[in-house]
């Protein structure tokens, strides 16, 4: 409204009438934690990096031309891959390393770029001249572009400028070429007039290996086998040098996977990403079945990773972490087994020993078979967070959030490690542990069977893992939705407002089937008024909204009743 009007005329004013609508937030961004082959690009060694499909990744966390696995069989690969082929869409990574700690450092030969020739024969090497960290290991990659080097076409030297008229300048034989050593678009060294021959007439062109010795940044080695010069040159083109791997130390490696969640590194790192709605750390198991983390060590990041998406202040909690049970049997010290060997009640055991209970966790068993590209697609045991996660999202998509994610089929899902039955599963669906089941008698194929938290058995208000997320969706698209109240003159006006704004979103969802009732007034309540919003709250800047809501549960047992009838009875 204008202050003040002087001269005669029309006004036309803008006013700010009605609720404004609530956006639903999305609850389908997961965050993954693990090794990975490479770090390349924009990527950095325990960052979180935004990832919207699987080439991507490969750009990101693959050597070039490779299909994104690691020689380790680690499991994070798998577990993004799984993620996206059951419906995940947007996910954040975090590497935490391209070697098992301790291993040790590759040698030169193994880390350095190979050039073939035009007819794929080796040709050239290159390897970044680097200094090692004092302690033996590799310190951290910069976060910069990594050194690229071009090859290009050249030609012999020019004749000098002393030579005889009438002198022919030498023949092109097509064996020349330069090479040139780049960063970031920016031109760091060229070497012109090379030669694959070591005894090339130095006034004709230099042979690479001994041109390469004065390069501030890179080694050339001559890895061709015979032929002549011509044969032996390297194809053209643009290749990058990856760095040495980073090889962090056992000791060392707990804290870098927990990381600091100021610098936004590690699994605390993961939490610094607002829209991250659900996290993993597949790799976890890896580190165990080698022997570089005991049991209670796994716990301990198991916690950690629970009791922060516990903790969101000041938003409301709406993460949830998606745990892997450990391949070990609990009662005879900490021994590793392969996760086969896992029966029942081998991982109701463990959960009694980890001992940690949260509406906030969910866990899944058994592992899961999947195929490993890097053995010619012989199947793997993997944890199955990755492909359960994805089902997560992709329930959410195809239903809402309100929908159990169970009853649905794991795309990529060659079998179990172990196949529970209707029995065993009475032991562990009480406790939260969701099984996945092989339903083949029915000719149903595998099936996510279970989805239930980690809560106490005895709280059953938050039993359901929709249940939760539901609220969590809720109370976060609230938050997000409301900020234009705060510093709005805390009168009834703006009460009202904030009850149509709350209650058009409430209606929504109960149109959608997310909340239980025959009417909305039988689905939800929102409170705004002066029973709750006193003189002393207002004189204190505070505005006080309380909402009930009743979320509709998923129908876990389907009980038949029948009986003979007669219709004369």
């Amino acid at each position: 409204m204008a202050l003040d009007y002087f001269a005669p005329g029309v006004y036309v004013e803008e006013v700010d009438k009605g609720s404004r609508p609530i956006e639903g937030i999305s609850m389908s961004v997961a965050g993954f934690i693990g090794f990975t082959e490479d770090v390349r690009g924009d990527a950095e060694m325990f960052k979180p990096m935004m990832v919207t499909n699987w080439d991507q990744y490969r750009e990101y966390y693959a050597k070039p031309g490779s299909d994104g696995y690691t020689d380790f069989d680690a499991y994070l690969p798998f577990a993004v891959n799984g993620w996206f082929n059951n419906g995940g869409g947007r996910c954040w990574v975090i590497s935490i390393g391209t070697k098992l700690p301790g291993s040790p450092l590759p040698p030169a030969a193994e880390t350095a770029l190979k050039i073939g020739t035009s007819s794929n024969k080796p040709s050239l090497s290159f390897i970044l001249k680097e200094a090692e960290a004092s302690d033996g290991q590799l310190a951290l990659p910069a976060s910069v572009e990594r050194i690229k080097v071009s090859i290009l076409e050249s030609t012999p030297k020019p004749l000098p400028e002393d030579a005889p008229e009438g002198t022919d300048p030498p023949m092109n034989t097509g064996e020349f070429f330069s090479v040139v050593i780049s960063q970031g678009g920016e031109l760091l060294e060229r070497y012109d007039h090379l030669s694959m021959n070591p005894q090339v007439a130095t006034e004709l062109a230099d042979y690479v290996v001994t041109a390469l010795e004065a390069s501030e940044f890179i080694t050339g080695a001559d890895i061709s086998v015979s032929g002549q010069p011509l044969s032996r040159r390297p194809s053209n083109g643009t290749f990058e040098i990856a760095p040495p791997p980073y090889i962090s130390t056992p000791v060392r490696f707990s804290r870098d996977l927990q990381g600091q969640r100021d610098d936004r590194t590690g699994v605390q790192g993961i939490f610094e990403i607002d829209e991250v709605s659900m996290i993993a750390c597949p790799d976890l198991m890896r580190v165990y079945q080698e022997g570089l983390m005991d049991l209670d060590q796994v716990h301990g990041i198991m916690e950690m990773m629970v009791s922060m998406c516990e903790n969101a202040f000041p938003g409301p909690a709406f993460r949830m972490a998606v745990l892997d049970a450990p391949p070990v049997k609990p009662g005879k010290g900490t021994e590793a087994v392969t996760p086969d060997r896992q029966k029942p009640q081998d991982v109701a055991q463990w959960l009694s020993m980890f001992n940690r209970r949260s509406m906030f966790g969910a866990l899944y068993y058994p592992w899961i078979k999947v195929a490993n590209p890097r053995t010619g697609g012989k199947p793997i045991l993997v944890p199955p967070c990755g492909h359960m996660m994805g089902i997560w999202c992709r329930t959410d998509q195809s239903r809402g959030v309100f929908k159990a994610p169970a009853n649905e089929t794991p795309r990529g899902v060659l079998g179990l490690a172990y196949e529970t039955n209707m029995r065993e599963q009475e032991l562990l669906n009480p406790l939260g542990i969701n099984c996945i089941r092989n339903f083949a008698n029915y000719n149903r194929g595998f099936k996510v069977w279970g989805a239930r938290t980690l809560v106490e058995p005895d709280n059953i208000q938050w039993r359901y893992i929709s249940v939760r997320r539901l609220l969590s969706y809720i109370e976060k698209s609230i938050e997000i939705g409301t900020q234009w109240v705060v510093f709005e003159p805390n009168d009834m006006d703006l009460w009202e407002r904030v009850k149509r704004t709350v209650g058009n979103f409430l209606e929504g969802l109960w149109r959608n089937g997310a909340l239980f009732g025959g009417a909305p007034a039988e689905a939800f309540y929102v409170k705004c008024d002066a029973s709750i919003n006193t003189h002393e709250t207002m004189m204190m800047g505070r505005l006080y909204v309380e909402i009930g809501v009743c979320p509709v549960r998923p129908a876990e047992f389907v009980i038949f009743r029948v009986s003979q009838w007669s219709p004369n009875q």
